[in-house]
């Protein structure tokens, strides 16, 4: 079969296969950038010490492992129930299935039992026996109420406007940035950068250290790269948040901010010569829920320019993530501009630079 009817008939299976979702699929795909992905590997790691995790003793267990430091809840059958890693936040639960997909740009769909949820603190070793964490985890461990990958898709091409019982419209579907009225400013970009959460809010924002700043009406409905970060754990999650990149002891206001911070833990360090280092030469330790962090402009010296939310595996294999991007105009795990996976020698593959788990 020549391989353009072949694309044809499989792209109309995929569309049928997904008519009856109501998560939202396909832009073309750049067809300079198909990866050549591997499967899925199976992570292996040596534990810092022995347990009987794995044994069918009718027991969840404890166990300590190393690179990043982390503690991993197993069940009776030595299956990972939940892990907390040293000095961030976000704890990735098992529990039911989803499905994620955006119809409208891509095939790609994440079909995942992670749920990323933000801890009330840091994780530190031998948290678990602590009275505030006991608390936190009967309440979530199962809970099916939204977590941040939820929190996150109500942003993507086609979500539905949420509104508080003010009527302020939290959630729904999210711009990048308003058109750049002039093309032979901003590097001729036409979308314009810098739109945060309160932006697509439309409304003032008074942050920790007292710095109040103001919406402009030509962004409301937009968030940037960043400032989708900042929205999903920031002002829906509540993980706090700096005015600036400078300013406050919160989650900075841009990637190149966030990548550099002290917060959490860093699961891949920056590593090679500014100002463009180098790719990781392993994202097997990432964890659903981690931050990614991309070097993509040449324009912004040895500045990180690009974050990302990572998802985990999609459908076929490959390491896919999510994120606000001028080419689909919003939030998403779309293929137009560079398909949303790491692995392989795709766009954004090429470009991942650094990771971080809050």
């Amino acid at each position: 079969m020549p391989l353009k009817k072949k694309r044809t008939t499989l792209h109309a299976l995929t569309v049928l296969a997904l008519l009856g979702s109501s998560t939202y699929l396909t832009v073309e795909l750049r067809k300079d950038e198909r990866d050549s992905a591997p499967g899925v590997q199976v992570v292996k790691d040596r534990p810092v010490q022995e347990t009987d995790a794995g044994k069918d003793n009718g027991k969840e267990t404890w166990e300590r492992l190393n690179n990043p430091a982390r503690s991993v809840l197993r069940g009776d059958q030595g299956q990972i129930l939940a892990t907390f890693t040293d000095k961030a936040r976000t704890a990735t639960l098992k529990g039911p299935s989803r499905t994620f997909a955006e119809p409208a740009s891509t095939a790609t769909r994440v079909v995942t039992e992670d749920w990323v949820r933000l801890m009330p603190q840091a994780w530190r070793q031998g948290a678990e026996k602590e009275a505030w964490f006991k608390a936190w985890f009967k309440k979530n461990f199962g809970s099916s109420e939204e977590d941040l990958f939820a929190t996150a898709f109500q942003y993507a091409t086609g979500a539905p406007v949420k509104k508080d019982a003010k009527g302020l419209a939290y959630a729904g579907d999210a711009k990048f940035g308003p058109v750049n009225p002039d093309l032979t400013k901003h590097r001729g970009t036409p979308l314009l950068e810098q739109s945060d959460f309160f932006h697509y809010l439309g409304i003032p924002y008074t942050f920790r250290d007292g710095t109040t700043k103001q919406p402009e009406a030509a962004r409301a409905g937009a968030v940037d790269c960043s400032g989708f970060v900042r929205m999903v754990f920031g002002y829906r999650a509540r993980y706090p948040l700096a005015s600036d990149d400078n300013k406050g002891d919160g989650l900075p206001r841009t990637a190149n901010g966030m990548a550099r911070s002290r917060l959490g833990a860093d699961t891949i360090p920056l590593s090679g010569p500014a100002p463009w280092y180098e790719r990781p030469k392993n994202i097997d330790v990432l964890q659903p829920g981690d931050l990614l962090f991309f070097k993509m402009d040449h324009h912004t010296g040895d500045r990180l320019d690009h974050v990302a939310l990572y998802l985990g595996p999609d459908t076929e294999g490959h390491k896919t993530f999510i994120s606000s991007r001028k080419e689909v105009n919003g939030p998403t795990i779309g293929d137009k501009g560079g398909v949303s996976r790491i692995d392989g020698n795709g766009f954004y593959a090429q470009l991942l630079r650094n990771a971080k788990r809050l």
